[in-house]
């Protein structure tokens, strides 16, 4: 049974803006480390691909209008808490554009977390039983009460990569270029257009 009061106040206050998140990765590639416990070449040099990632669609993502009207008539308050590492592919091409819908909503308080650091909250998030990341987690303001969750990927690539991993011709390599050609073919519209419904959901 999922403990209601997992996430508490000091764990909010503890998180990371997006950009110190940004700050605490690129202090850690200097030390060639990334975030969590693996600081292997393969996972370092992964993390510097996902920055590059993150900073391109901090730049260049455009919420659709229909979201855009969505936020400004939110009425509630809400606290959101995702879940992430800096070595995630999905949480680079994600995380980017929770942070500008968290910037376009004086309504929504973003507080990012790392999943490798808080294990007690992941499991009670899990994705078909897996650690899967990035996770949004939604609380009301006030009294943290759990509104909803999404993640840890649109619907369309969770599917595709479920699909992928039955396939044991398809390499790691192989693996990771079909999940970002993706998103990088989607634009962030389905991500966008998910947590729409949501948003919906958690306001209604």
């Amino acid at each position: 049974m999922k403990d209601p009061q997992i996430i508490t106040p000091e764990i909010i206050e503890n998180g990371y803006s997006f950009s110190a998140y940004m700050k605490l990765i690129e202090s850690l590639l200097a030390e060639n480390k990334t975030t969590g416990t693996d600081h292997s070449e393969f996972m370092v040099d992964y993390t510097k691909l996902n920055m590059q990632r993150m900073k391109r669609l901090e730049k260049t993502t455009l919420l659709v209008e229909e979201l855009r009207e969505q936020l400004e008539k939110l009425r509630k308050d809400m606290v959101w808490v995702v879940i992430t590492e800096g070595w995630c592919g999905d949480a680079a091409q994600i995380v980017p554009v929770i942070a500008e819908i968290a910037k376009n909503s004086a309504k929504i308080k973003l507080s990012l977390i790392l999943r490798d650091e808080h294990p007690d909250i992941m499991d009670q998030y899990l994705t078909n039983g897996g650690r899967s990341i990035p996770k949004l987690v939604c609380l009301e303001a006030g009294t943290l009460k759990e509104l909803g969750s999404w993640g840890p990927r649109p619907a369309a690539a969770q599917e595709m990569i479920m699909e992928a991993k039955k396939n044991p011709d398809l390499s790691r390599d192989e693996f990771i270029h079909k999940v970002h050609k993706w998103y990088a073919d989607n634009k962030t519209l389905d991500t966008q257009h998910e947590l729409l419904e949501k948003i919906r959901e958690w306001d209604s």
